[in-house]
């Protein structure tokens, strides 16, 4: 198992990458290999300080960096030797499994796009974001990649998004919702519409590696047993920055409201374990990274504030997703469709 880590991107790159990769590595002695990719020097200086020692490490050159403010699609000419592209060359020619970066995300989706190119019968790519609910965990398909999505890109996010459930899940018969304005059949817009004939020939065909709920909305997201809810990238990314602008809003008011009187401070203390176990579950950092499902190649996509142990995390997703052949898993179920 061998990562190649996009260590100069992130907001706090490269310190969290380094010390994640620092603990990806005690936690799981199945890697091989890190490459910590990026500016040598600093690189060195910093592995130093926060003792990064193991063998297991391997600094690769890269001389530019993509800001998280740059368009991601004009830096693939203009930095061609960028920590993401370095990064993601060496998945190319085979040196590493996984690319992992919490850089800038348009960046990281055409380089892999343009570099690795699509699975067999996959057209666009799409990001597979967890979001926790009440039956476990459901991923928003596609969380930002494609924002001009058609019904058949939509219906081969359900078989990938599917496809990740099941293998790296470990969910038997995955659930799959799209989502829309309404729970009734004829609800949605011209693409949400047009995907539900689709998916429901499909269904009808009885080719569906998944079980399709119909439409979906907003409150399925955490209340309803769905593995994987189906939508453009455009709204995918809105709706998954909503849901964590309203986490963070809710942790603030919670705060501001426990710090009134004292009595309310000590219910707080009396909840604290309550508190922690919420945070915890509702946290990205216990997820790690999204997967960059139908390149061909794996590519984990962290968010851009991710702390050390994102990091971690993002780079056990990345194995996991080797581990488990999801690729391979998914070109053969869209095979079997034709």
């Amino acid at each position: 198992m061998k990562i190649a880590l996009d260590a100069m991107g992130g907001d706090k790159a490269p310190l969290v990458n380094i010390i994640g990769a620092k603990d990806a590595l005690a936690l799981y002695p199945r890697i091989e290999k890190i490459f910590l990719v990026g500016d040598e020097e600093v690189l060195k200086q910093d592995c130093k300080k926060h003792q990064l020692t193991d063998p297991r490490v391997e600094i690769v050159h890269a001389p530019e960096v993509v800001e998280m403010h740059e368009s991601g699609a004009k830096t693939l000419r203009s930095k061609k030797k960028s920590s993401i592209a370095v990064a993601t060359e060496l998945v190319k020619s085979g040196i590493a499994d996984a690319v992992v970066s919490a850089g800038n995300t348009g960046a990281a989706v055409a380089t892999a796009t343009l570099k690795l190119r699509t699975l067999k019968g996959v057209e666009r790519a799409g990001i597979a974001s967890p979001i926790p609910n009440e039956h476990g965990i459901c991923n928003l398909l596609d969380a930002g990649a494609n924002p001009e999505a058609t019904a058949k890109h939509l219906v081969t996010y359900a078989i990938m998004g599917a496809i990740y459930s099941n293998h790296v899940m470990g969910v038997k018969n995955p659930v799959v919702g799209l989502m829309s304005n309404g729970e009734e059949d004829e609800k949605g817009n011209t693409l949400t519409k047009e995907t539900f004939i689709l998916l429901k020939e499909l269904e009808k065909a009885g080719k569906c590696p998944f079980t399709f709920k119909g439409n979906i909305e907003g409150h399925d997201l955490f209340e309803t047993k769905i593995d994987v809810a189906l939508c453009d990238g455009f709204t995918g990314n809105i709706i998954l920055k909503s849901c964590e602008a309203t986490a963070k809003a809710m942790s603030k008011w919670l705060k501001l409201e426990f710090k009134r009187n004292p009595f309310r401070v000590l219910g707080a203390a009396m909840s604290r374990g309550v508190f922690k176990a919420v945070k915890q579950r509702s946290s990205y950092e216990s997820y790690g990274g999204s997967p960059l499902l139908g390149v061909n190649g794996v590519c984990i996509i962290a968010h851009g504030g991710s702390s050390a142990l994102a990091m971690q995390n993002a780079i056990r997703v990345g194995m996991e997703t080797v581990e488990q052949s999801v690729n391979p898993h998914i070109e053969e179920a869209l095979e079997a469709l034709t």
